[in-house]
């Protein structure tokens, strides 16, 4: 694998970079890994895992390099899912296999609904599909209630919301927004408001994604294999029982990846998961 080249692509309303790590002789589909809010700097070392391959990843709109010039407050997943279809066409039309992390696995498969010509396999991990869940009142309140937050007090109270939430195990309660959760400052968040109003997740995308109604329909009927995965250690958590009920309306059963729900993270954000196991069992879907 050569090392990343940097490329820009213009879409409508905004301006997105993306790299491209190409792979010597491979007869195999380029490997697109996603994610929203992380950007392409997430991914480096699970993309480093595939030598053998074409990796491309790329900065959601708004986040990281990538621009956006509307002004807009807030990007949708139909947004991401036309800047992903543009993106394929720029890098030869496709069929590619994607790998799409959290709120990017909601891009992906607003993606593969609209364009399954395009995506040979779609592995979603933990989509953060709230409006699936049983008690999807209760969690898309939780959620309203993070984004009333950051509008409020800004993004270390928002954040400690979000990680009480995301952490959760079972149900989200009714009454989440009068439950106590720990400070910013204990968690090692800012406690003062620097008075910005555009962080990725909490000023762009938390609504948009987790509010998204998708097309199963259009899904069971796509040509694209569709994989939902799920970390082991995150059983019980929103995103874990997210990525169940999107598997079980699609028809099939997750598959269970080591670690948790930054499983291929390898330190990146504070994050440590188990980067080589996930990537085996991410190579062994793909081969499939």
């Amino acid at each position: 694998m050569t090392e990343p080249k940097t490329n820009t692509l213009e879409v409508p309303s905004g301006i997105l970079y993306y790299d491209v790590r190409e792979a010597e002789a491979s007869g195999a589909p380029i490997l697109l890994m996603i994610g929203s809010p992380m950007d392409a700097s997430g991914f480096t070392d699970l993309a480093g895992r595939f030598g053998d391959r074409t990796v491309v990843t790329y900065d959601p709109r708004g986040i990281g390099r990538s621009k956006r010039t509307d002004g807009a407050v807030e990007s949708t997943p139909e947004q991401h899912a036309d800047d992903l279809h543009q993106l394929i066409t720029v890098l030869g039309g496709g069929p590619v296999d994607i790998f799409a992390s959290s709120g990017g696995a909601v891009n992906g498969l607003a993606l593969v609904a609209r364009h399954p010509e395009q995506v040979r396999t779609l592995v979603a991990h933990e989509p953060p599909a709230a409006q699936q869940l049983p008690d999807r009142e209760q969690a898309l309140a939780a959620v309203a209630d993070i984004r009333r937050t950051y509008e409020r007090e800004g993004f270390g109270p928002a954040m400690a919301k979000f990680i009480a939430v995301t952490s959760l195990r079972g149900e989200i309660p009714a009454d989440f927004a009068d439950q106590a959760v720990p400070s910013p400052a204990d968690l090692g968040m800012p406690t003062e408001d620097d008075g910005s109003r555009d962080d990725p997740l909490f000023g762009q995308n938390i609504m948009t994604c987790t509010h998204y109604e998708h097309d199963f329909e259009a899904l069971r009927a796509a040509t694209t294999r569709v994989v939902v995965g799920v970390g082991a250690e995150s059983e019980g958590e929103m995103a874990y029982r997210a990525g169940v009920a999107v598997a079980e309306r699609l028809g099939t059963e997750p598959v269970i990846f080591p670690s948790h729900h930054g499983g291929f993270l390898d330190g990146e954000f504070g994050m440590k998961g188990e980067p080589d196991a996930f990537a085996v069992t991410l190579r062994g879907i793909l081969a499939e």
